[in-house]
């Protein structure tokens, strides 16, 4: 039997790219194969497993500060550390997944913080960040012994199910989808929704919110910074993350907002136009003051 070659290639086509997040490491191609509405509604059948629990969240509202302060430190090591972009959402996941079930800080909550980005970093990337570098960020705050048993702590506590749903999971899929409807660059949308994302991780005004819902509002709110004209594809990736267009629209206004906070605007006026209300998507998150 013969097979024709040139419709089907078997060798890894793994490209080297210049990312700021990525450190020139080999990544594998796009695959379209396993992209869009499938993939998608995989994930939100396993999405709410990896949700922190009601009463976590009730508790971070009462005092959201130091969750937020812990979170906007992991965020500048896995910057510090040339992590990929995915490993900063995940580890913070499953820090809040550790609190759910224990429901109490350890001695050290850095010393949690840096252990789950350790077993992100293990999870998303070929070299994964060494725990030197990471008691290093800590100004040693613990040592490397401390930082192993953490980890051993945090995996017993999670039972080894660590390969949590993130909205970074959902965005290259919600961007496959979209593909035909809108014409901005796909990678510059990835990016402002990507910075958007991690804010909304950092932010606790959204620890209740699933992985689908984040990204998807922080997709439509990347949209309207970068189109010219008033430009809303709100009901397409309401139905892509099975939600109501309005909750959608709710979710994208509150990124609005908190964006303006980070980057110390003022608010908008109830007349302004609407391109003053959402002016510019940042293209780096460290242009927001997280």
């Amino acid at each position: 039997m013969q097979t024709d070659n040139s419709s089907m290639s078997l060798r890894c086509e793994e490209t080297e790219e210049d990312h700021s997040g990525a450190g020139g490491r080999l990544r594998a191609a796009w695959d379209p194969s396993v992209s869009g509405r499938r993939v998608i509604q995989r994930l939100l059948g396993v999405e709410k497993r990896y949700a922190p629990s009601p009463l976590y969240v009730s508790l971070i509202q009462q005092e959201p500060q130091r969750r937020e302060e812990l979170a906007k430190w992991m965020l500048e090591v896995c910057c510090n550390c040339g992590c990929d972009e995915t490993v900063f959402p995940l580890s913070v996941s499953l820090m809040d997944r550790y609190l759910s079930v224990t429901l109490s800080a350890p001695r050290s909550p850095r010393c949690l913080a840096a252990a789950c980005i350790l077993v992100a970093s293990k999870l998303s990337e070929c070299d994964s960040v060494t725990s030197d570098a990471l008691c290093t960020n800590a100004e040693y705050d613990f040592l490397p012994a401390n930082l192993r048993e953490m980890e051993r702590i945090v995996l017993a506590t999670l039972r080894w199910d660590t390969a949590g749903v993130t909205p970074q999971d959902f965005l290259p899929h919600f961007l496959s989808s979209l593909e035909d409807l809108c014409g901005e660059d796909s990678a510059t949308l990835r990016r402002h929704s990507d910075t958007l994302a991690a804010m909304c991780v950092c932010d606790w005004r959204f620890l209740g919110a699933t992985p689908s819902l984040v990204a998807a509002a922080s997709l439509n709110c990347a949209l309207r910074g970068l189109s010219d004209g008033p430009y809303s594809v709100c009901s397409v990736l309401a139905e892509l993350c099975r939600t109501e267009p309005v909750v959608l629209e709710h979710y994208s206004e509150m990124i609005e907002r908190a964006l303006r906070q980070r980057l110390g605007s003022p608010p908008a006026a109830k007349g302004d136009e609407m391109e003053d209300e959402r002016a510019g998507t940042p293209t780096d998150m460290r242009e927001i003051d997280f």
